[in-house]
Formats: C-alpha cells, sequence, structure tokens
C-alpha cells in the first residue's frame, strides 16, 4: 500500500480533566473513501478541528505527505493543501457562486490581501474557481447569488470554495 497522505499518531487533546481525543492513529489513502462516525460527544469535531489546526493537539502528532504538521496554525495547512467546511454554512450569500470561489482562490494568490484589486484580471485566480464550481458540480450557478441557491447547493459551494484554497 502507498504512504499515508496525511496520518495521526498518539493523537489525544484534553479539556481540563476531559479527553475529547484519546491517542488516535489513523491513515487516510489518496483515492480512498473516509469516514468518522460515532455518536454525539465522541471527538468527531474535535478530531476534525485537530487534524486542520482550529484545535491544538495535547499530545501527539500529525503528517502530511511525510511532512510534521502537528504545530502548524490553520492558515498555513490550508496553503498546504488541508481544507474543511463546518457545519454550519459558511459563504457569502450576497455574492455569486464564482465570486465566493474566486475570493477563496485568492487567498492561495501571491498576494492574497490584495483583495480591492481586481481579481478578475488575475487569470491563475478566476480558473481555480471555475474549476472547483465545475468539480462540485456547479458549474452553470457560478454566476447564481449564493442566497438563491438551494442548502444542499449551498454545501456544494463550500466545498467548492475549500477545492479553491
Amino acid at each position: 500500500m502507498t504512504e499515508a497522505i496525511l496520518s495521526t499518531r498518539d493523537l489525544s487533546r484534553r479539556f481540563g480533566g476531559l479527553m475529547a481525543v484519546g491517542a488516535v492513529a489513523i491513515e487516510l489513502h489518496r483515492g480512498k473513501l473516509h469516514a468518522v462516525l460515532g455518536p454525539n460527544g465522541a471527538g468527531k469535531t474535535t478530531l476534525i478541528n485537530l487534524l486542520s489546526g482550529d484545535l491544538r493537539a495535547s499530545s501527539g502528532s500529525i503528517r502530511y505527505k511525510g511532512e510534521d504538521i502537528t504545530r502548524l496554525p490553520p492558515d498555513r495547512r490550508s496553503r498546504i493543501g488541508i481544507g474543511r467546511s463546518y457545519q454550519k454554512t459558511n459563504i457569502f450569500a450576497a455574492f455569486t457562486a464564482f465570486e465566493n470561489c474566486r475570493l477563496a482562490a485568492q487567498s492561495r494568490a501571491p498576494r492574497p490581501l490584495r483583495v480591492m484589486s481586481d481579481a478578475l484580471r488575475h487569470r491563475p485566480v478566476c480558473d481555480a474557481a471555475r474549476r472547483a464550481l465545475a468539480a462540485v458540480g456547479l458549474a452553470e450557478r457560478a454566476g447564481y447569488v449564493a442566497s438563491a441557491l438551494s442548502h444542499g447547493e449551498q454545501r456544494q459551494l463550500e466545498i467548492a470554495m475549500v477545492l479553491a484554497t
């Protein structure tokens, strides 16, 4: 079997005396479908927060493509390819689907903080947004205002935004 693209070893997170995630060891491989299952309170969200960098591990390690990323902040993890969506929809309702994706893609551009510049002239950003929308089946709805999309389409848009980064 190939090397895991994402793996953890003895990954743990404590909140005071509560062990929310205890010594988790996982290996995620490219091209395979993975799921995190468990009842409410089992630590699923905490595990995802650890992987994305939204929470720091109490102990253990996280490796991505062979590199230790345990101490990388969320923005650095996003730049190397680790993204996530949240339980609550997190989009700009007044922007079109394309604008939402373009803004996400712009965060990976060489000068991401130049948000006031004309992003339409930055072709790689626009291309990344279009590819992401196509990947989730929203290419035909790129010009729709996000608030006009169904809840399911808004979730697809969030995934496209993660892919665009």
